[in-house]
């Protein structure tokens, strides 16, 4: 006879151990993880579709509830779920970004905030579909990249065009943040695409800078969903990621970013992008990208 294991390396590796759940079934839970092992709309390094099965591993460190040294214990209460992941084609993207909006949609009716686990960037666009009935949506995006290309190598579908295909696909879509931008690489027509609808384009340098005047520029008081795209950091940080950038977040910097966007909003939605787990062969990346996606919900549950 098996029983309860509360050793990171044993039993089954579901996310935060929670119960495997049929994403249609009869099931309801406040956290519910679903991931999307998708990586064919890369332009550089694949992996990402390995990414889910390695949070999933990782989430096994830090299992809710958590007790910190101020002695306040935090996700007391709070219950998971894991909708396993969604089944997609393999060279089929079409059907595989159907396949993702409909799995969406159905832990979204079961779930408070569905957390998605990524996949390339391009998975938010068929993600975000799922949220077309969210008043006044706001996307808040932790990413080195702007990824609002109209099209590169003759496809509109890579994951440098996810929120320029949301922008158009979703009238409720009313603003994006991104935060964290740099590099030598950017598009000029999508930067000016990007400011032309409003959008608020925060460089690193900005946050380097000047990390709390960035905060006072979140979004306040608006139904927010969280994209993070883990090149957002730095990959002395986090180098598991196809197209790394230097001078990146550290993780302090974009827990407070995301933990000052969870406080002062309603965060209908997480996704957790671009982590490839055969790029780093230390493991960190998981570990630490399980804990932002923890840390995260402790904010979003914060009494």
């Amino acid at each position: 006879m098996t029983q309860p294991t509360h050793l990171p390396y044993g039993g089954i590796a579901t996310f935060a151990r929670a119960p495997l759940v049929d994403p249609g079934g009869e099931w309801r839970a406040d956290v519910a993880a679903l991931g999307v092992p998708f990586d064919i709309a890369l332009g550089f390094r694949p992996g990402a579709r390995f990414a889910p099965r390695a949070l999933r591993e990782a989430s096994l460190r830090s299992v809710p509830p958590f007790t910190g040294l101020d002695g306040v214990t935090r996700l007391a209460g709070v219950t998971f779920a894991d909708a396993g992941d969604v089944v997609l084609p393999s060279l089929e993207p079409e059907l595989a970004r159907d396949r993702i909006t409909a799995a969406a949609r159905l832990v979204r009716e079961r779930s408070r905030v569905p957390v998605f686990l990524g996949g390339d960037h391009s998975v938010s666009f068929p993600l975000l579909r799922a949220f077309q009935d969210v008043p006044d949506l706001h996307v808040v995006q932790l990413d080195a990249h702007l990824d609002f290309t109209d099209v590169r190598n003759d496809t509109r579908y890579s994951n440098s065009s996810p929120f320029r295909r949301a922008c158009e696909a979703l009238p409720n879509l009313v603003h994006i943040t991104t935060i964290g931008l740099r590099g030598l690489r950017f598009d000029p027509e999508a930067v000016a695409a990007a400011r032309a609808r409003g959008h608020t384009l925060i460089p690193m340098t900005d946050v380097t800078a000047d990390l709390q005047g960035v905060l006072e520029r979140l979004p306040q008081g608006q139904n927010v969903y969280l994209s993070v795209d883990v090149d957002g950091f730095d990959p002395s940080v986090v180098p598991g990621t196809s197209s790394p950038e230097p001078d990146g977040f550290a993780y302090a910097q974009g827990m407070a970013v995301l933990a000052a966007t969870a406080r002062h909003n309603t965060v209908v939605g997480l996704d957790l992008v671009e982590f490839a787990p055969n790029l780093d062969p230390s493991g960190r990346s998981e570990l630490l990208m399980a804990r932002l996606v923890m840390e995260t919900l402790c904010e979003v549950f914060h009494d």
